[in-house]
């Protein structure tokens, strides 16, 4: 049993802590390390609690779907066509990202041993997680809970071969003007609603370990920002680069250039795989598609709007990907669910093995703290 909780926190975990990971810091720097780290640990929290009630609607519903397919059963056609939409421009947006950044760790690994050049190995990164994604979730929760302990490792590592080189004065930047700044990238690096309905598979027969599951894979993630962002910023302070791992390595030296691009290159491979299998699973479970098909509509699509970023050679293109696909879908989504979770606390058809309390304050607390990231991308 314990080996269920395992695998089930791992692929959660495996799911949120992507891109995400490597834009904080960026984005942190802007605000300074005091208040960015108070915008991760707030809004983790609220990500916990949204997180849990989407557990709750999994166990209060019989039949296995994705997270439309919950808006189908509980809110009709208009809550599912907008879950689909909300869905599908998440996951997509998620995977391209995955895939230009991918290509850059891969590059700064192997270009200077092997040639070639970031968007060739963006290719060759993608062809083989779509095969994993096709392979599907027996063969992808096994190696889940690997990569994740490795990736677990190379933190440790990579914190602490970098310890030396921080500096106290970086932590000192103070820019309260720009706290909302930070609140869209955070909020897409702790995107994790998707992973939910896949543990639920995972522990059909172990139903009982889902709150404990949930908690350990949303809340782990708050630390591991947390780390990373304080050790990124003490090393680079306002000189942090999108891909905060390669800004350190310019900064102090190449000797952390293997450790970092392993990292980087484990982080957005495990969750470009959880939120593919996801994104394929609504495909299969709530549009009734054969696996061969829902995994090329999953994988296809982003490699063809990766190509025509490159085309158009879009400036950054990899922090607007990640900040404009957290402040509109993260807090849009969680609307949505909490609308979701109120219906199924009066109609679901299964007793739940855990219920959160009703929504109220809690609930207009979680929402308004992601809207702020929309009225960030559109006002400010």
């Amino acid at each position: 049993m314990a080996n269920k909780l395992y695998i089930a926190v791992a692929t959660m975990i495996g799911y949120i802590i992507g891109a995400g990971i490597l834009g904080i810091p960026y984005v942190v720097a802007k605000t300074g390390l005091a208040i960015g780290l108070l915008s991760i640990i707030i809004l983790g929290i609220a990500v916990i609690c949204l997180n849990l009630y989407m557990g709750e609607i999994v166990l209060r519903t019989k039949e296995k779907h994705q997270i439309p397919g919950y808006a189908q059963k509980y809110l009709g056609a208009y809550g599912r066509w907008i879950m689909i939409i909300l869905m599908i421009f998440g996951a997509y947006g998620a995977l391209i990202a995955y895939i230009i950044k991918e290509g850059q760790f891969l590059s700064a690994l192997f270009t200077p041993i092997f040639g070639g050049g970031a968007v060739f190995y963006s290719i060759l990164f993608f062809i083989l997680a779509s095969y994993l994604i096709y392979a599907g979730i027996e063969a992808i929760s096994k190696s889940e809970l690997f990569f994740v302990s490795l990736i677990l490792i190379l933190i440790v590592i990579f914190f602490i071969s970098s310890f030396d080189s921080i500096s106290l004065e970086n932590a000192l930047t103070f820019n309260p003007g720009a706290f909302l700044i930070p609140f869209g990238v955070i909020l897409f690096a702790f995107h994790g609603l998707g992973s939910i309905p896949e543990i639920g598979i995972e522990l059909r027969k172990h139903r009982k370990l889902m709150k404990k599951a949930i908690i350990l894979g949303s809340a782990l993630p708050i630390v591991i920002y947390v780390v990373f962002t304080a050790l990124v910023i003490g090393i680079t302070g306002t000189a942090t680069t999108d891909g905060a791992i390669l800004g350190v390595a310019e900064k102090i030296g190449s000797h952390v250039l293997l450790f970092g691009a392993i990292f980087g290159i484990l982080v957005l491979a495990t969750s470009f795989i959880g939120v593919g299998l996801a994104l394929k699973e609504m495909y299969m479970f709530d549009f009734k598609m054969k696996p061969l098909l829902a995994s090329s509509l999953t994988c296809i699509i982003p490699l063809l709007l990766f190509f025509a970023i490159i085309y158009k050679d879009v400036h950054n293109a990899f922090y607007k990907v990640i900040d404009i696909t957290g402040s509109i879908v993260v807090p849009l989504e969680t609307i949505f669910v909490l609308l979701i979770v109120r219906q199924a606390k009066k109609y679901g058809d299964r007793k739940p093995e855990y219920e959160m309390n009703r929504l109220g304050i809690l609930g207009i607390i979680i929402a308004s703290l992601f809207l702020l990231a929309l009225v960030n991308q559109f006002f400010f």
